[in-house]
């Protein structure tokens, strides 16, 4: 069984086709023809925070783990988040490979709420504010210049050397990118904003553009927001599996939102796209998508 490692895994999850992998598996989703049961998560003391996550469709089946810890690059200089995904052939049990999980998790994350972006966006091709500089900020900035081709981007991250590095980065694939002092900066120039952190508190205002798409995708826990309540209540609201925000979607419970208002991507496609904002969608992760990542990698 072959382990592959984070540039192999990139390289095996090329943005517009895992796009279309998550797509296809958002429809198979609806159609009860692709399963995964609720992640488990267990609580490492006050350390960090291990996810462990199966899905199986068709030919191939995968087990994801995850950990995460929001101090590791302040104290030790290590990723937040680490882990790896085994690949297995459903017909004979057989392990086809382990994928390297920090990679798929940052590319399977950008390619859906670049997905997401186009499905629900009001204007997915505007200036984007990205607040965060870690490794899911990186690949938002990439899904965003390779598939959308955005120009112009904001960076805002409470490590400014983090933000000084992505943005130099970033203009190496001819992105315009700025850092900002704050992320009020720039909110009122961009139609796309993606929080990437692990704040528990919100790192936004509540003040934002009407033609505005804001993708929550850092926090994952009930009790953790980068959103402002005010801002999630004035608001259209999507998700990436109902049954995974109901419960984890801190952003939205803290908020109180009427559930009945929020619908899961799977269930946008045959409806108008809105066409002013402020929308908001909101990821949690899930294993399928996951799943999604393996099986353009394995041509499944």
């Amino acid at each position: 069984m072959r382990a592959y490692d984070r540039q192999e895994t990139f390289d095996m999850l090329p943005f517009r086709a895992l796009a279309r992998s998550i797509d296809a598996m958002l429809q198979a989703k609806k159609t009860g023809k692709a399963v995964a049961p609720a992640r488990m998560t267990v609580q490492m003391e006050d350390k960090g925070t291990l996810l462990i996550m199966p899905a199986s469709q068709g030919s191939l089946a995968v087990v994801k783990l995850v950990t995460v810890h929001p101090d590791n690059y302040a104290v030790r200089r290590m990723p937040t988040i680490q882990g790896e995904v085994v690949v297995i052939d459903t017909d004979d049990g057989s392990r086809l490979g382990v994928l390297d999980g920090m990679a798929l998790t940052a590319r399977r994350t950008a390619a859906l709420t670049m997905l997401a972006a186009r499905k629900v966006a009001p204007d997915p091709y505007g200036p984007i504010l990205v607040v965060g500089a870690g490794a899911q900020a990186r690949e938002h900035l990439r899904a965003f210049r390779e598939a959308l081709v955005s120009e112009k981007a904001y960076i805002y991250s409470r490590h400014g050397s983090s933000a000084r590095e992505l943005a130099r980065e970033a203009k190496s694939w001819g992105l315009d990118a700025e850092v900002v002092s704050s992320p009020a900066e720039a909110m009122d120039k961009c139609t796309v904003i993606i929080t990437a952190t692990t704040s528990r508190t919100p790192v936004i205002g509540p003040e934002v553009r009407d033609d505005a798409f804001i993708a929550a995708i850092g926090s994952f826990t009930p009790d953790a927001t980068e959103l402002p309540p005010e801002l999630v209540r004035k608001s259209r609201l999507f998700v990436d599996t109902m049954e995974g925000a109901m419960e984890e979607a801190g952003d939205f419970i803290q908020a109180g939102v009427d559930w009945s208002t929020v619908m899961a991507l799977e269930d946008v496609e045959d409806k108008d796209k809105p066409e002013k904002g402020p929308v908001i969608f909101k990821s949690v992760g899930h294993a399928l998508w996951d799943l999604a990542a393996a099986k353009l990698a394995f041509g499944r």
